[in-house]
């Protein structure tokens, strides 16, 4: 491990002015490259104190040797010359995307003398038109399929053409329709290319030309009473339609877009992007990266910016880019873009409209992408053999734990406080032990008691079964019921985890201490640094960042910060949905929506007659009658309130589920498996 004093530069010596750096190891490769708008003001915040840097920032000036910069005339210049530097030295601390799949195009190949359509993948070629990416080689060749009729454009490999050059006949294609056979002449070089350059146009989005041409060819046709030619066309014009409903409309015609999502964690982040052209989803692609950095969302988008674009030019750059977060500063970003394009670019945040709601899609893809690399991942038995002894190894344990248990402490403003515990298993989620927790005791945002009592209650019932049941001859507990299915708490841990820091492992030692139990070791883990700690320990225990150990960790963590999040905004909301219907015996769930949906709100329906009511279906007159008596009862001499939050509950206003009262500004969750709704209360 190097001193960076030993090779920090001298005062004065580095110049206040735009450049790129690189930090290099004793070996001389390059392990990092960035660029800074003042070479003087970035390269002094490595060489502060390493107890003030972030732990993989500290990892990367403590792995290098020295520091070597250069500099340029603006911050366009240095972030082309960043993008270069990365590309060649591929250094191991910079942001690196991965495909999490090679992507299939749709080409054109313009540079040959006869333009083919074809499948590619891989580097672009000069010359060659691309459209895509493509999720599907398949849906490629549905679309091309569709396409030919409209415009045979050859689609076969040059030894197939070079054969039927020599013998005279067309390939099967020809004989259909579904090429025009430049390979025998039946069309010329020019008008072949023609042809291709139309293909283009329309898979460039310019789709109203061609359209409203061949109507008005086919109504020529009819007109002439050449109803066969009139045929022939309107099936060409239903397979252009067809090949265009296979990409939903999703913003104005002539909207040309890349979207760009960000779904993040501590130590990885997946990227989505979708290519709008001609107001279309003309395709999809996505990254995972590892995030060997301390780097902002803003970031991560402007190192997407330049794995996107970094190799492209003209039309292949959009008029319009939308993020999730702007790069700091954004004006060389932006006159990179508009440099690349050769026109101006518009890199902006969406903030209403359509354009925020297709946002919203890609970032749940971002999301969805995140979650199954990590699944992937964790799903490897090698793994997690390996994640287990690394936590071992660094808490001190004396074999690996197999049992992992999880606890974590949700409430909104110091009510309706829960908690939850999770169950992992040789690295595995076991959903069937999850348990959640009422905090009743007392309310307030004290995460400390409360996971003390948690703790206490449940290893107190582990003891009052243990006592119970006894313990076989091997040392295992009895701990089954009579049905043969496990107790509630049978089987003890070997590990306990905290959502937490230092005074809420504390808690959970001490709760271990007060029920005398001294063979479970407890750790917390804590988010701003995800650092592990210790009971008793001043300093915490920091785990590399490629760590297994520390990832299973956090997907521990993370589990039951989730499964926690759900109960307590499942019993948020019971508390904070009206009641008048609920009141009405025999009335279940379906039944109040129908009558919410069909009425729009209680105070129209309060206000409606039994045979009204009964229009409803499901509704019978018995039901309508005891309904309207019920409202009538509870009709409130004002605005209901909810007396814990002083809200309007009943209003004019439509009536959603009970989840809709939920606070809107958390992300969403799941709402669990069956298993997990099992999870018993305690």
């Amino acid at each position: 491990m190097a001193d960076p004093s030993s090779y920090r530069p001298r005062p004065g010596q580095i110049p206040d002015s735009p450049g790129v750096y690189r930090f290099r190891d004793e070996h001389r490769r390059v392990i990092y490259v960035g660029k800074a708008k003042s070479l003087r003001q970035r390269l002094a915040n490595y060489f502060q104190d390493l107890a003030g840097l972030h732990p993989r920032t500290r990892s990367m000036v403590t792995t290098a040797a020295s520091v070597e910069w250069t500099v340029v005339s603006t911050e366009v210049e240095a972030l082309q010359l960043e993008y270069s530097w990365i590309k060649e030295y591929d250094p191991r601390f910079n942001v690196k995307y991965r495909d999490d799949k090679s992507y299939p195009y749709l080409a054109v190949t313009m540079n040959e003398e006869f333009p083919r359509v074809q499948v590619m993948r891989g580097h672009k070629k000069k010359g060659v038109r691309y459209f895509g990416p493509y999720a599907h080689a398949w849906a490629i060749r549905d679309t091309v399929d569709l396409l030919l009729r409209v415009f045979p454009v050859r689609t076969c490999s040059a030894g197939v053409f070079k054969n039927a050059a020599r013998t005279g006949r067309p390939c099967l294609l020809g004989y259909i329709g579904k090429c025009s056979a430049p390979c025998v002449e039946r069309i010329s070089a020019e008008d072949h290319r023609e042809l291709a350059e139309e293909f283009s146009d329309f898979m460039a989005g310019r789709t109203g030309t061609y359209i409203r041409r061949l109507e008005k060819r086919m109504a020529q046709a009819a007109e002439e009473m050449e109803y066969e030619r009139a045929a022939r066309l309107r099936d060409d014009i239903e397979a252009l339609k067809k090949a265009m409903e296979k990409n939903a409309v999703v913003l104005a015609d002539a909207t040309d877009a890349d979207l760009i999502a960000v779904a993040e964690d501590e130590l990885e982040a997946a990227v989505q992007i979708f290519h709008v052209r001609g107001g279309r989803v003309r395709g999809q692609r996505g990254w995972v990266t590892d995030k060997v950095e301390d780097v902002t969302t803003g970031a991560l988008v402007e190192h997407a910016l330049q794995q996107l674009y970094g190799e492209e030019t003209g039309d292949s750059v959009p008029k319009e880019v939308l993020v999730p977060a702007l790069p700091d500063p954004i004006e060389p970003v932006q006159d990179w873009l508009t440099t690349r394009r050769g026109s101006n670019v518009s890199l902006r945040i969406p903030q209403r409209g359509d354009k925020k709601a297709l946002m919203e899609t890609v970032r749940r893809n971002a999301q969805q992408a995140l979650v199954l690399h990590k699944t992937k991942r964790a799903s490897d038995l090698t793994t997690r053999s390996r994640a287990l002894e690394e936590i071992a190894e660094a808490l001190g344990l004396d074999s690996a734990p197999l049992r992992i248990e999880c606890y974590d402490i949700s409430h909104l403003q110091g009510e309706d406080v829960v908690a939850s515990m999770v169950v992992f298993e040789d690295g595995l989620q076991r959903k069937g032990e999850y348990r959640r927790f009422q905090i009743r005791g007392f309310e307030g945002q004290d995460d400390v008691r409360s996971m003390h009592e948690v703790l206490t209650r449940r290893f107190r019932r582990y003891l009052s079964d243990k006592e119970k049941t006894g313990e076989w001859s091997d040392g295992e507990a009895a701990l089954t019921e009579e049905d043969g299915r496990p107790k509630r708490f049978a089987y003890p841990p070997q590990l306990v985890v905290v959502d937490g820091g230092q005074p809420q492992v504390a808690a959970a030692q001490r709760a271990l201490d007060d029920l005398g139990i001294d063979d479970i070791a407890v750790c917390g883990l804590a988010k701003r640094l995800e650092e592990v700690w210790l009971p008793g320990e001043d300093d915490p225990v920091v785990l590399p960042r490629t760590s297994e150990g520390l990832y299973l960790l956090q997907r521990v963590r993370d589990e039951a910060h989730r499964f926690a999040l759900t109960y307590q905004r499942t019993k948020r909301a019971k508390r904070l949905r009206s009641g008048p219907l609920d009141d009405v015996p025999g009335l279940g769930e379906t039944r109040k929506q129908a009558l919410i949906k069909h009425f729009g709100s209680v105070k129209r329906l309060r206000a409606a007659t039994p045979d009204q009511i009964q229009e409803v279906p499901g509704i019978g007159r018995k039901t309508a009658e005891t309904i309207a008596v019920a409202l009538a009862r509870s009709a409130p001499a004002g605005p209901a309130v909810n007396t814990a939050t002083g809200e309007i509950i009943e209003e004019e206003e439509p009536a959603g589920p009970p989840a809709a009262a939920a606070d809107p500004s958390q992300e969403p969750v799941s709402a669990g498996t069956s298993q997990e709704r099992r999870g018993q209360e305690t």
